[in-house]
Parts: structure tokens; sequence; C-alpha cells
């Protein structure tokens, strides 16, 4: 029987041609050409690396024991305290910063209520013309002074004499018909009397009499009207304050009722504050209101609340609150822009916490007190909340102590604690 190509002759388990791989085709190949079998790299390469990773581990055990130094007798006597049969882990040390704890120290407290505004003044009054004619003079300005009774605005009253004249006129004419009919019915009564004159006669001129009388009274009202416009055409202030507003020139011609310039008393300013409408059942007249204006740093005007609008503005859920404010200095000017807050109560020597530092759990309210550097659990009983989210304690709590004040999680009752005091 033949023998397949390419098989080593005394080799009983060669494989056919086909079934060689490329390396055991190259070998074939050499030991019919008479060469050597070739010889494989990758053992050495691969004991090569291993060595050099073995002289690198023994390098790095070399330079760490160097660098631990000897152990010391305290080391070795803690060391031996931790191993002791019994022995716990070492307390937690908890560090506090200074804006999660505070001394709470007796304060005043308030509940108030936030009110923006404008200011205005409480008096003010606009001057009008109460005759018409032509403005002759206009003798003040925007920002005068004025005083009650002093002459603003003067005008022509050339024609209220004419007009007076006249009235007083007519009524002189008036009373002299007046007086001849009184003559004649006395005449006539004195006749009816002697039986020479007829009654329809004494009724007529009895008529005349009265007629004339009311003529006369009539008269009189014009003359004493014609004399109050002589007298007004001269306009005056109506009360001590300030011109706000000037709204004609002199040459103007005004009729009557024509506004002439706005008078502002400035010795009592009202802050027309807008408060919301769920504080209207807590805000009542006469509580004080702490202002700060706009535009006057580092000062702080008092004011009292006068009257509350019974209904919000609409559109809003906003109640307008009026506020008036003594200004006898004249810092204030109307139209500055103010903030109050309407105090709704206050107390004195309040031990007042966050009311994020206040705790609860199964046994109650508590707070966590700073004992002598150790956190203790202080049952506390609460009191009413301020203003800037404080709770006061009624209870469990004494001028001085050192309370944490911020929500921390995970601290407990006992645990050591080091407080940073800035």
């Amino acid at each position: 029987m033949a023998k397949d190509a390419g098989a080593a002759p005394d080799d009983p388990l060669a494989k056919p041609e086909w079934a060689l791989s490329r390396r055991e085709r190259r070998a074939a190949e050499r030991a019919r050409l008479g060469r050597p079998p070739a010889r494989r790299k990758w053992p050495w390469v691969l004991a090569g690396l291993l060595l050099v990773a073995g002289i690198a581990l023994w390098l790095g055990q070399d330079r760490l024991v160097a660098s631990v130094p000897p152990p010391s007798a305290e080391a070795g006597t803690a060391g031996a305290a931790a191993t002791e049969p019994g022995a716990g882990p070492a307390p937690r040390l908890t560090q506090i910063n200074r804006g999660e704890w505070a001394r709470i120290e007796p304060s005043t407290q308030r509940r108030t209520v936030r009110v923006i505004g404008t200011l205005a003044p409480v008096r003010q009054a606009t001057v009008a013309a109460e005759t018409g004619g032509l403005v002759e003079a206009v003798l003040v300005r925007p920002g005068d002074a004025v005083e009650e009774g002093q002459i603003l605005v003067e005008l022509d009253i050339e024609r209220a004499r004419i007009d007076l004249d006249l009235a007083r006129s007519n009524l002189a004419a008036t009373q002299a018909q007046l007086a001849l009919a009184e003559g004649q019915l006395e005449r006539s009564e004195a006749l009816v009397a002697r039986g020479v004159a007829a009654e329809t006669t004494l009724a007529e001129v009895r008529a005349n009499v009265e007629s004339l009388r009311a003529n006369l009274a009539a008269q009189q009202d014009q003359v004493r009207a014609a004399e109050l416009a002589v007298e007004r055409a001269a306009v005056t202030a109506p009360f001590d304050g300030v011109v706000a507003q000037r709204s004609v020139d002199p040459g103007s011609v005004v009729a009557a009722g024509t506004p002439l310039m706005t008078i502002v008393d400035l010795d009592r300013m009202e802050l027309l504050g807008q408060a919301p409408v769920r504080a209207g059942s807590a805000v009542r007249p006469g509580q004080r209101v702490d202002l700060t204006v706009e535009g006057i740093a580092q000062r702080r005007f008092e004011g009292r609340v006068s009257r509350i609008a019974p209904v919000a503005a609409e559109g809003t859920r906003m109640l307008t609150v009026y506020v008036e404010v003594d200004n006898s200095e004249g810092l204030l000017l109307g139209g500055m822009f103010a903030t109050g807050e309407i105090v709704l109560a206050e107390a004195e020597g309040v031990l007042a916490v966050p009311q994020e530092a206040l705790r609860q759990d199964a046994e109650g309210d508590f707070l966590f007190v700073i004992v002598d550097g150790v956190l203790e659990r202080r049952a506390v009983t609460p009191g009413e909340v301020w203003s800037g989210g404080l709770i006061g304690i009624a209870r469990g709590l004494s001028p001085g102590e050192a309370v944490v004040t911020a929500p921390l999680e995970g601290i407990e009752a006992g645990e050591a604690v080091t407080l940073v005091e800035f």
C-alpha cells in the first residue's frame, strides 16, 4: 500500500497532508530539506517578563520596609489596648461649625406683617378760582412755603366792583320804594279806620309793601355776593403748607372753578401700603408700624395704622393699609417709596431658636444642647412663633446655653463634639 505524501516514513500517527497546520507544513518542509527543526522564542520571552516582574516586586518591598519607622512604646501600648478583650471602638468626634450652633440669650421678639407703598401728604388741597376774570398776578411758585390766608393769585376785580356798585344802587332804590310804600300803608290804614277808604285799597297797599320787602332781601344778598366776589378775586391759601403745583400764569383768563394751584401740608404724611389679604384680620387701627424709606439710609420712622380698606384691590390679593407718619422734621416727601413692618405682637426676654433647630421623636419635642463638649437631648416646651422663622421656648432651656441650630443629620445624644467659635 502506498503512503500519503508528506508523512514521515517511520511515524505511524502521521497526519495526511490536508490535515497539517501551517506550522506542521513548515516543519515537514524543513525535514524534507534536511534542516534542523525551528526553535520556539515565546517561552524565553515569557521567562524574561516573569524575571523582571519578580525583581520589581522585591525592590518595592524593600522600600516599604525602609519607610515604616520602628514602633514606639506609646504605639505599642495603644495597640495593646486596642486589642484587649472587650475594648470598644474609639468615640467619634464631630465638628460643628459656627453657623450651625448658637448661644441662646433672651431677646425681644415681634410678629409683624410687611407693607410696601408710597408716601403722600395727609392734607392737600387744590385751590380754584371762585370767580372768573383775568389773572393779574401769581405771587408764589412750586416749593414755596405759604401761610393760611396768604394771597396766592390776584384776579382782575374791575367787573366784580362794577357788579357790586350796581347791586348797591338797586338795593338803595328798593329801600326808597319800600319806605314810600310803608308810608302809604300807614295812611291807608288810618283812612280805613275812619271809614273813608275801602278795605280793598288797604289790601293792595299791603301787598305792594310785602313785595318790596322781598325784593329788598334779595338785593341785600346780591350785594353780599358781589362783595364776596371782590374779596375773593384775591385767592388765598386755605392752610399752612407748601405749593406743590401751579397751573396758571399771569395773563391767563380763568372761569369760576378753574384749578389754580395745589397746596400740601407735609407735617403729616400717609403711607398707602399694600398688605396680604390673609393678614387683614390681624391688622387693627392704632398698631405701630416701623418704616424704612428709600433714599434715607440708616433711619427708621414710626407710624400708626389709621385705617384699612375693607376690600382687596381688584385683581390682587392685597389690602390697602393707611399709615400716618409724623414728618415734623420735613425729611419725608410725597411719592417716596417706603417699606413698613406692622407690629402685631411683641414680647421681651424670649428664648427663641430657629424652627429647624426644634426636633421631634417618639418622646416629644427636644433640642440638642451642647454641655461640656457632649450633645445632650433636652426635652423642651415650644412657645409662640415669631417673625424671622423663630420659635420661642417656654420651658426646658436656660439663657446662655449652646444649641445646635442647623438640621444636622446623623448626630446623636452623648456624642462628643467640638465647636468652631469663629
